[in-house]
């Protein structure tokens, strides 16, 4: 089963301040160039090269819309990549890209912009778990241990077996994405991922397939010295763990 995959692209960039290079008048990390090609495109290239993928829709700044047309048609993307406008939050990005995707299509996965060091293999079996369970994310487990705060002063320790650092992409059916999103507009809730707002559904149990440290989501200046190292990897050919 293939999925149509949706990255919202329409953020300002903010936490990465002004060390961003300017594109349209404003700071866009997803535009940031990684041994010359703008982060955006790496990720896209990253689905691109997986067969389970169908399509892939951008949701993008207006500003931004025409720019990105010229750099695809550059890249000449071997399956269909189309662009709709997003909107002010992540959340509404995405619905509004949901919006662009046929009835036929029966898996969508999200994933971040600027995670482009994403496994193609990843993808494979991320989108095979959401097709048999209906609901699927990328996460790790996390490695330090996790402690719950109330303002400054420690309240508790987490248990790090029952605990998972959620990364994407996150991969669902794609009536049970609209259906989770159309509740959240009703009941006004904004969620932190898509996943947050299909557990709201009670309808499926989401699956976890274990991701990568290397799956970094770029957000601030320091993370493009990281970046620069594992695309110098992953050009020498190196397995990522």
């Amino acid at each position: 089963m293939k999925a149509a995959v949706i990255l919202p692209a329409a953020g300002l960039g903010t936490r990465m301040g002004r060390s961003v290079p300017e594109r349209a008048g404003t700071s866009r990390k997803q535009f940031m160039l990684l041994d010359g090609a703008p982060i955006l495109l790496h990720t896209i290239r990253k689905f691109l090269s997986c067969d389970s993928v169908s399509e892939i829709v951008l949701a993008l700044r207006k500003d931004d819309l025409a720019w990105v047309e010229g750099l695809l048609k550059e890249e000449r993307p071997a399956r269909p990549v189309r662009m709709v406008e997003g909107g002010d939050t992540r959340q509404q990005s995405v619905e509004n890209a949901l919006a662009a995707i046929g009835a036929g299509v029966e898996l969508v996965a999200v994933h971040d912009a600027v995670r482009p060091f994403i496994e193609p293999s990843t993808i494979e079996r991320v989108i095979r778990e959401a097709a048999e369970s209906g609901a699927a994310i990328v996460g790790i487990v996390p490695v330090d241990t996790v402690k719950q705060v109330r303002r400054n002063k420690i309240h508790g320790t987490l248990t790090r077996d029952r605990l998972v650092l959620a990364q994407t992409p996150q991969v669902f059916r794609h009536d049970l994405l609209r259906r989770a999103f159309a509740k959240a507009r009703e009941d006004g809730f904004t969620g932190t991922d898509e996943s947050s707002l299909v557990e709201r559904l009670e309808q499926v149990e989401v699956s976890v397939v274990a991701g990568s440290d290397r799956n970094i989501k770029i957000t601030k200046p320091s993370d493009m010295d990281l970046a620069r190292l594992f695309l110098a990897e992953e050009k020498a050919g190196k397995k990522a763990p």
